[in-house]
C-alpha cells in the first residue's frame, strides 16, 4: 500500500476504531511509563491531550518532553501474515499508530478549546457520562499537552508485514 493511503486508513482507523491510546514518558530515573489515555490525532500528525492537572506526566514532560503515543487495535480486514520475520504466532498482526514526539504543556485557551471541540464531538456520538465544565473550571482543574510529531509509524496498513515510517519536517514561518 502506497503511503497515502496508509496515512488515511490509520488517520481513519485512530478515529474510528482505535479508541484509547498508550502514552509513554520518562520518569525522573530515565526509565519510561506508559498509561492508557484519551489522545486525539490531529490532521497534522500531531497529538492533543486534555487530563486532570494533577498528574505526575506533567511534571515528567517538563524535565523530558519525549513522547511516545500509540493506538494498538485489531488486524485490518485481509490482514495476512505469510511470512513471518522471525516467528510465527499464529496470529495477525494488529494495527499500530505511533507518534513520537514532543509535548509541550499549553495554555489554559488552548485547553478549554480542544475540550469544547472533543466534549462536542463526542455528545455528538451518543457520549454523554462525563462531567460537562465550564470554561473555569477547565482551566482550573485540566491541562492541555500537545505532541508535536517527529516520527511517525504505522504497522498492518499495508500488505503483509509492511510498515511505513515518516520523519515530521515542521516549516518555520
Amino acid at each position: 500500500m502506497e503511503l497515502a493511503a496508509a496515512r488515511v486508513a490509520a488517520y481513519a482507523f485512530v478515529h474510528g476504531e482505535a479508541g484509547f491510546a498508550q502514552v509513554t514518558t520518562i520518569d525522573a530515573g530515565g526509565f519510561p511509563v506508559n498509561r492508557t489515555m484519551t489522545a486525539f490525532l490531529e490532521p497534522d500528525w500531531s497529538v492533543s491531550l486534555v487530563q486532570r492537572a494533577g498528574h505526575r506526566r506533567l511534571a515528567q514532560w517538563r524535565r523530558d518532553p519525549r513522547t511516545l503515543v500509540a493506538w494498538v487495535g485489531p488486524p485490518a480486514p485481509g490482514a495476512s501474515n505469510e511470512r513471518p520475520h522471525v516467528f510465527d504466532l499464529g496470529l495477525l498482526p494488529p494495527r499500530m499508530v505511533a507518534v513520537r514526539g514532543t509535548a509541550s504543556v499549553m495554555p489554559a485557551e488552548w485547553t478549554v478549546a480542544v475540550y469544547r471541540r472533543e466534549v462536542a464531538r463526542q455528545r455528538a456520538s451518543g457520549f454523554d457520562r462525563a462531567p460537562v465544565r465550564t470554561d473555569d473550571e477547565v482551566a482550573a482543574e485540566l491541562a492541555g499537552v500537545r505532541i508535536e510529531p517527529v516520527r511517525v509509524r504505522l504497522e498492518g496498513f499495508g500488505v503483509g508485514a509492511e510498515s511505513h515510517l515518516w520523519t515530521v519536517r515542521r516549516t518555520t514561518t
